[in-house]
């Protein structure tokens, strides 16, 4: 298929700055490094194809939607619905939370890890709907109006969504009732 220049270096210019949002984003929603690869992928190629239709705008919000949508729909497509909701950090971000002091004792170490491990098994456990606007608001720092754009959602659903995701969260790790 023939695709001129100027979609390649509008593609380069939209898509390509967020890729390490949208392979995280992927990573949440899918669990796994190579699903996330392959979802990534498959995006790419969604957003090439439609690079023509984007009028500008929040580029990051574009892009993280695409994957969003490409996530659920691979997801479907290969894998069972059980195995949809694990989730886990990428390697660099496990590695800034199990270290986050430069000369910690090995007992430092040792509790920091486990809180981490801790943290994201909670964050894995969290139902799809509720880890989605959790990672998009305090992974990628979203505000809530383009979380509620990237997810199709009202904005009071988003925030009612958070807020629950917060006390899931609460609740399985200090035992709080949700």
């Amino acid at each position: 298929m023939w695709y001129d220049t100027t979609e390649q270096a509008r593609f380069a210019e939209v898509f390509t700055p967020h890729l390490v949002d949208a392979f995280r984003l992927a990573h949440w929603l899918a669990g796994s490094r190579a699903d996330a690869e392959d979802i990534v992928q498959e995006a790419s190629m969604r957003a090439f194809k439609g690079i023509s239709g984007f009028a500008g705008g929040d580029s990051r919000a574009w892009v993280l939607t695409i994957v969003r949508n490409t996530s659920y729909s691979w997801l479907a497509k290969n894998r069972p619905s059980a195995l949809v909701l694990a989730g886990d950090l990428d390697e660099q971000a496990q590695s800034r939370l199990d270290q986050p002091d430069p000369d910690p004792t090995p007992e430092a170490r040792l509790i920091a890890q486990v809180e981490a491990e801790t943290v994201r098994k909670a964050m894995a456990a969290l139902p799809a709907p509720f880890r989605e606007v959790l990672v998009l608001r305090e992974i990628h720092e979203l505000s809530y109006k383009a979380i509620a754009d990237i997810a199709g959602l009202p904005i009071g659903t988003v925030m009612s969504r958070i807020a629950r995701a917060r006390r899931l969260m609460l609740a399985s790790l200090g035992g709080i009732a949700a």
